[in-house]
């Protein structure tokens, strides 16, 4: 005779069901507590987790050169022309992941940390004026065995770029310099500050944190209260050459240093500046234009509803000029 079957009994493949979703649910709650710890206890895991999963979606990959006291590290990946971009001041090779994402398709994107900047080396006492970047630049182009490039600069990475092409000519099929330092430009209030002697990029709190992101950014992008302690502590451990190396940049050497090469340069050249840049005015894409002699081709862009960072605030727009011109000459 038959056991009659519970009215409550449900079918095995609802049993088995009911099992993994409980057994989900404790693996959330286990990663949700162990990220929420994280967090609060070890932000910077949770911040380098973020950005190896950019670089991920980038289609880059990490990879390390040593050349001469100087260990280069830096992003890689795509297909194509080569791309060569350099990064600005206080900043390092991460600002261009977002950029990397959408040039990645069609080109080969080359992303360093310059030297004394973010992984790369930094040796104590070493000078690191835009002279003595580009003398590295050119060991690390000759160690990756580069012949032609698209040097692509931002701010201080512009300067760099800029003497780097009017020294190494052969070298740089192409030339874009994005709110470049380097340049005459109209005197704002952060050119006074700096000549002054007062660097607004140090920071000791999140207050200080918003206020230098505010000179920069025309919005600034949302990041979490952990992340930026994080970013207060690199701040506060690199202080002494991030002050070095800005009172460097402070002399006429070096904040006229491309300028005063503009001659020099016959490839094809493109400026990009943010209409609204607080802190290389927009005035600086003139003396560009007007210094460009020989310059076999020039363009010039101004973007407007962003700042200094038209990488991080005009991605999208910001790649397509970029692309435009690459693939123009």
């Amino acid at each position: 005779m038959a056991t009659p079957t519970a009215p409550n009994a449900r079918p095995l493949w609802q049993r088995l069901l009911i099992r993994r979703l409980k057994f989900l649910a404790i693996v959330a709650a286990v990663i949700g507590g162990a990220l929420g710890g994280s967090y609060l206890f070890a932000p910077q895991w949770l911040l380098h987790a973020e950005i190896a999963r950019q670089a991920m979606s980038a289609h880059v990959e990490k990879h390390s050169v040593t050349v001469g006291d100087t260990t280069w590290s830096y992003y890689e990946g795509g297909q194509g022309p080569t791309l060569l971009l350099l990064h600005g001041f206080a900043a390092d090779k991460n600002v261009w992941l977002e950029q990397a994402k959408l040039l990645t398709p069609q080109f080969h994107v080359i992303a360093p940390d310059l030297p004394g900047w973010g992984d790369s080396t930094r040796v104590e006492g070493a000078s690191y004026n835009i002279d003595a970047q580009v003398a590295r630049l050119q060991g690390f182009i000759a160690a990756l065995r580069l012949q032609r490039v698209v040097l692509i600069g931002h701010s201080m990475g512009g300067a760099i770029a800029g003497v780097y092409a009017a020294e190494h000519p052969e070298h740089v099929a192409e030339l874009v310099l994005i709110d470049s330092f380097g340049l005459k430009a109209n005197e704002n209030d952060f050119a006074r500050s700096a000549l002054a002697g007062k660097n607004p990029f140090t920071f000791d709190d999140r207050a200080g944190f918003a206020r230098a992101t505010a000179l920069a950014f025309e919005k600034v992008p949302p990041i979490p209260g952990r992340f930026i302690d994080v970013l207060v502590k690199k701040n506060q451990k690199d202080r002494a050459f991030i002050n070095g190396t800005f009172n460097e940049l402070r002399d006429p050497s070096q904040y006229l240093s491309l300028q005063n090469r503009l001659d020099k340069l016959d490839m094809p050249v493109m400026g990009m500046w943010c209409h609204d840049d607080k802190i290389i005015d927009v005035s600086a894409l003139d003396s560009l234009r007007n210094g460009l002699a020989h310059a076999s081709a020039i363009s010039s862009t101004v973007l407007n509803g962003c700042n200094h960072m038209p990488i991080v605030e005009k991605p999208e727009e910001t790649a397509r000029i970029l692309m435009s011109f690459a693939l123009s000459h």
